[in-house]
């Protein structure tokens, strides 16, 4: 029997939003990593604006060495800048500045706190990883436990990325925030208030782009199609919710943007 919309969005709303702690302290650390601190913090542009509150906790909590901010330009920018200039009206240009640069700011501005290194040129969620990467290298920052905070419809493939890059490093997954969904008279709408969210149609569409994305086939990212991730097992109950998410909402996949393509990455 199938089941409802509802149930199907938040089945992959729970399978692409990954959490590794439940919380971001540092006793959650010890318990399931024996750490005080993990190497490195990470916040992608990507993350809708309250990826930046997230990123303060762990900050006011100490979770990390060294703190960093990933992101230039691609196809969630544009809704981050809206979101910045909502909630900073008197913040810088925000047509002048890359997704790394507005949560900087907006770090600043509302907590005081800024990350120790932007990296402001990547595009799409391969090269966030890969360009990460190579500002780890040229700054010498080693680590081998690392913290990632993407957005909720992004968090596991940016987890996937990084596996195929960085194989050894223990990764720590926190989505900047779950949400669910649930249905009133008929509408679908969150069942959360979570500072600037998506309208819940780009919502379906990211998570429902996920899905081809991530599955290791020959029209997937993983080593079976075009290589870009290492591999991910996609459980029935996710593959049977994406199948019928597809009959009730033929045209929500979000394809790839070529405009923030890189020669190696897609978005």
């Amino acid at each position: 029997m199938n089941k409802s919309t509802e149930e199907n969005l938040n089945i992959l709303s729970t399978f692409c939003g990954k959490r590794d702690i439940a919380v971001l302290e540092k006793n959650q650390l010890q318990k399931n990593y024996s750490i005080d601190q993990a190497d490195v913090l990470v916040l992608f542009g990507g993350s809708i604006i309250s990826g930046g509150d997230v990123m303060a906790k762990a900050m006011k909590n100490n979770l990390a060495k060294k703190y960093i901010i990933v992101g230039g330009y691609g196809h969630t920018t544009d809704g981050l800048r809206k979101e910045i200039q909502k909630h900073l009206p008197n913040a810088l240009p925000v047509d002048q500045l890359s997704e790394a640069e507005l949560f900087n700011e907006y770090l600043k501005l509302l907590y005081g706190f800024q990350a120790d290194y932007l990296e402001t040129k990547s595009t799409n969620c391969g090269n966030n990883i890969t360009y990460l990467l190579e500002l780890l290298k040229n700054e010498a920052i080693p680590f081998s436990s690392i913290i990632l905070i993407q957005d909720a419809a992004m968090q596991l493939r940016m987890d996937a990325t990084l596996r195929k890059f960085a194989a050894d490093a223990t990764i720590i997954n926190y989505a900047a925030y779950k949400a669910t969904i649930q249905s009133d008279a008929g509408k679908l709408i969150y069942t959360e208030n979570i500072k600037g969210m998506w309208p819940i149609n780009r919502y379906i569409s990211l998570l429902m782009g996920e899905i081809p994305r991530l599955t290791d086939d020959k029209h997937g990212y993983g080593p079976n199609g075009s290589g870009y991730l290492a591999h991910v097992d996609i459980p029935k109950d996710v593959s049977r919710a994406f199948l019928e998410l597809k009959q009730a909402f033929p045209d929500a996949v979000r394809v790839a943007n070529p405009a923030f393509s890189s020669a190696d990455m897609n978005g």
